[in-house]
């Protein structure tokens, strides 16, 4: 029984290009480029996956709902699962939309760090990773034996490492996680035991398909 999960990072995006906070509200999804690398991944995806997943799952943030709503249709049309613990930093919701300087000059906390936010109302790292690294689980243990794509976000791929790989929280180095890039994680054992199954990384950033088409 081999379980798979591959992690999408959602692709490039309106509220990177406007430099705003993009939370569930203010993200206005993926631009041209966005879509068109999507549709890349979708074509490279279907040629790879001999066993198809049954669903997909998304944050709720419209772009990777967006991206994962691309990859559904390339694969024959399947359900997207909104899933809120899969999202990036939960910043306050009055901050969503606006420009992302301001909110952090305007909020920054000193002594910000792996415990400890670095803005008022923030999420410190070892809450998102808490709240990441328990909704990866809970999907894994859902679909044990089955192939599961999650379309995300880059601290979603960077917290599977300490989910998956045991890694310690602060890795000591800089993962780059780059837009519609795959991550994948594959374990023989049965996600849903105690004590958990080791996990293989099977490849981590793979952007191929963007250059090959690109």
């Amino acid at each position: 029984m081999t379980t798979r999960l591959i992690l999408v990072r959602h692709s490039a995006s309106h509220h990177k290009d406007e430099g705003v906070v993009g939370g569930p509200r203010g993200c206005r999804g993926l631009n041209d480029l966005g879509r068109s690398q999507a549709q890349s991944l979708g074509r490279r995806l279907v040629r790879e996956l001999k066993d198809r997943p049954r669903a997909i799952y998304s944050s709720v943030i419209p772009r990777a709902i967006e991206t994962a709503e691309i990859l559904a249709a390339a694969l024959g049309n399947l359900d997207v699962i909104l899933d809120c613990g899969l999202c990036t930093y939960h910043t306050p919701a009055d901050t969503d939309g606006k420009p992302w300087a301001e909110y952090s000059r305007e909020n920054t906390v000193a002594g910000g760090g792996v415990f400890r936010p670095f803005e008022r109302g923030n999420e410190s790292w070892s809450e998102l990773v808490g709240r990441t690294g328990r909704t990866l689980e809970e999907i894994v243990a859902r679909h044990a034996g089955e192939t599961i794509i999650v379309a995300a976000h880059s601290e979603t791929v960077q917290s599977a490492f300490i989910v998956f790989g045991g890694l310690p929280l602060s890795p000591g180095f800089e993962m780059v996680v780059t837009n519609a890039s795959i991550t994948e994680w594959e374990t023989k054992g049965n996600p849903d035991a105690w004590p958990r199954p080791g996990w293989v990384l099977v490849r981590f950033n793979d952007s191929a398909h963007l250059l090959v088409e690109g």
